[in-house]
């Protein structure tokens, strides 16, 4: 049995165990005619938001005050779907992601558009939590009454990947960057235009998921091609070896040679492709 210490709204109820530990419920009507100091009774239907007292948007308490509690209902929607997709969620992303829903909002209303040039890398560098971050626009139209463009999904992408593997959002966004400015640094130099609806540049994304997941994990490629490619494409492979030092500084941890040789491949497939459009 818990104790209410603020009916956010009639969907969703903040509580208090026997710990004094705060708790977040959500649930059609669970907070309809309810009120502070009443006990409440959890059932198994309802979603459980067990939250730490900071976060890293801040005090989480600041969050829950100063967000319209309508924000936290779109954001346990959104988790409630990555739920269905990802083995396990921490949702300790619920009162970041609402206070981001929440500025998304203040922005839209002020007509300040906040662009998000990494858009299309998250998109294929994250398709699962970009599926996620789809239906996330849907449950944002109808439950807070405003839409999010293609940028702000982009956004939400890093707060479900987040949730879903131990990267934080900052890591996740930075893999991308270096991802885009490396990808930029060979068109400058081969004088090219990539494109990244081609098969070769999805490819290479799907690629960097992995590794990025390699890192995560600490599985290792098992066949070492890193010296083959460095005498047959010394410029891909430079570039990868550029990509992975950059990363393994961005995200503090070691790429071993056997990934840049892998890297390097994909860079010179996206580049043979590109330059051969162009003869």
């Amino acid at each position: 049995m818990y104790q209410i210490q603020r009916v956010l709204n009639n969907n969703s109820v903040l509580v208090c165990d026997e710990h004094q530990e705060q708790i977040i419920f959500v649930g059609k009507g669970i907070g309809f005619h309810r009120k502070p100091t009443e006990s409440f009774q959890y059932e198994d239907w309802m979603d459980v938001f067990r939250f730490s007292k900071k976060t890293e948007k801040g005090d989480a308490m600041e969050i829950i005050e100063s967000v319209d509690p309508v924000f936290i209902e779109a954001a346990a929607a959104i988790i409630h779907e990555a739920q269905k997709v990802f083995e396990k969620v921490d949702t300790n992303i619920l009162l970041p992601l609402a206070d981001h829903i929440a500025f998304s909002y203040e922005r839209i209303k002020s007509n300040m558009v906040i662009s998000n040039p990494f858009a299309n890398e998250i998109r294929l560098l994250f398709n699962d939590e970009y599926e996620v971050a789809l239906k996330g626009k849907d449950i944002i139209k109808q439950k807070c009454g405003f839409e999010i463009n293609e940028d702000e999904i982009g956004y939400i992408t890093l707060h479900v990947h987040s949730a879903a593997c131990s990267e934080k959002v900052p890591e996740s966004m930075q893999a991308a960057i270096i991802i885009k400015e490396s990808i930029e640094q060979v068109e400058k130099d081969f004088h090219i235009r990539i494109d990244v609806n081609s098969m070769s540049y999805i490819r290479l994304m799907n690629h960097m998921k992995f590794l990025l997941w390699r890192l995560q994990t600490g599985e290792k490629l098992q066949v070492d091609l890193s010296d083959f490619v460095a005498e047959k494409f010394p410029y891909a492979y430079q570039t990868a070896e550029k990509i992975c030092k950059d990363l393994s500084k961005a995200l503090k941890k070691e790429l071993s040679e056997v990934e840049i040789g892998y890297l390097a491949i994909h860079i010179e497939r996206i580049k043979s492709s590109e330059l051969e459009k162009i003869k």
